[in-house]
């Protein structure tokens, strides 16, 4: 039985080690805040920086800071200090555009990896953009690959010779149901298939190891947990593995081998760049850039810890005080199967 007095959980409050993290975020005085799963707090220091990039680097250094202030190379940096938050090597991620064209990029590139195969298995009650963008997907490619979507419980027995890519939710958008990574990506690599996973509800939350996993693809938001603001760039992962050959739809100018000799025909960048589209948005990309300066010495381990405590005591009073009220639970009572 989990104690729910005020006085246990001031204690839990005094011996939290992680306490002092509050002390990084710009929180309005009184504001008890739990939609961080929609859009993150704002880390301090991301107003300064703004202005910096507005008043300075804009206003002042103009052109010059494509060089100057290394706006050039935002998506790569960025990218960089998402990777240790998914367990990739800094040059596996890279920060771009938005999550559903992060994902219709991945999947398709994932489709011509393995053409031949036409089943691209998700699952009903995913995130309704994932959905949608395979559906689009599916479209675009007519009878090369179709959608399928198929209860999580029954996802590994549903993977076979003819499918393609397997496109899942990490920690489900509702439910925080939690996949195993791990065994679902065996699955499908014993099968030949793919596997792009959505860590849009897992990145900043949960610990995540892509690489641990053998993970192929994966995408994930910037304005949740990683507190980038709203609206801000999304990110892609794609294996190192991958890299030579991994060929997305979108060949904009800032995924070629070398954007700025002008030419007419495309080559793609040799590494994570050839999953760029277009010129990076500074403003947004420079605040989540500021933004995740507040994961720096952030114990992954000890947040998973401390969050599944707190869910666990949001649980038993939600039981003791309003289950007379008709509010039942939508998530599940063990700790490991759930996300933040």
């Amino acid at each position: 039985m989990i104690p729910t007095s005020l006085d246990w959980c001031q204690q839990q409050d005094a011996n939290d080690p992680l306490a002092a993290i509050k002390d990084r975020f710009d929180l309005p005085e009184g504001v008890i805040y739990m939609d961080g799963n929609s859009l993150g707090v704002l880390p301090k220091g991301v107003a300064e920086r703004i202005n910096t990039v507005v008043e300075r680097e804009w206003r002042t250094d103009l052109i010059k800071s494509w060089n100057t202030a290394d706006w050039i190379n935002l998506p790569a940096r960025v990218g960089a200090k998402i990777a240790p938050l998914v367990g990739a090597m800094a040059d596996e991620v890279v920060m771009a555009d938005s999550t559903s064209i992060n994902l219709f990029k991945v999947a398709a590139a994932a489709c011509r990896m393995n053409k031949g195969r036409s089943k691209i298995i998700s699952e009903p009650g995913n995130f309704p953009t994932d959905l949608y963008m395979l559906q689009g997907l599916s479209s675009f490619l007519g009878n090369d690959a179709q959608l399928q979507t198929v209860d999580r419980n029954k996802i590994i027995d549903a993977i076979d010779d003819d499918t393609a890519v397997v496109v899942l939710t990490h920690v489900h958008y509702v439910t925080a149901d939690m996949f195993d990574m791990e065994a679902i990506t065996k699955a499908a690599h014993d099968k030949g298939a793919l596997v792009v996973w959505d860590l849009s509800h897992s990145t900043g939350a949960v610990p995540v190891d892509l690489n641990g996993a053998g993970a192929d693809f994966a995408i994930g938001c910037g304005y949740k947990y990683l507190n980038g603001g709203p609206g801000a760039p999304a990110f892609l992962f794609v294996a190192k593995r991958h890299h030579a050959n991994a060929e997305q739809p979108l060949t904009g100018w800032f995924g070629h081998k070398r954007p700025f000799d002008f030419i007419d025909d495309y080559e793609p960048a040799p590494d994570i760049r050839r999953m760029l589209v277009g010129t990076t948005s500074v403003l947004a990309a420079s605040a989540l850039d500021s933004a995740l300066d507040a994961f720096k010495g952030v114990d992954m381990g000890l947040l998973r810890k401390k969050s599944q405590a707190m869910t666990d005591l949001f649980i038993a009073l939600t039981r003791e005080k309003l289950m007379e009220y008709g509010v039942g639970l939508a998530t599940s009572e063990t700790p490991a199967k759930r996300g933040s």
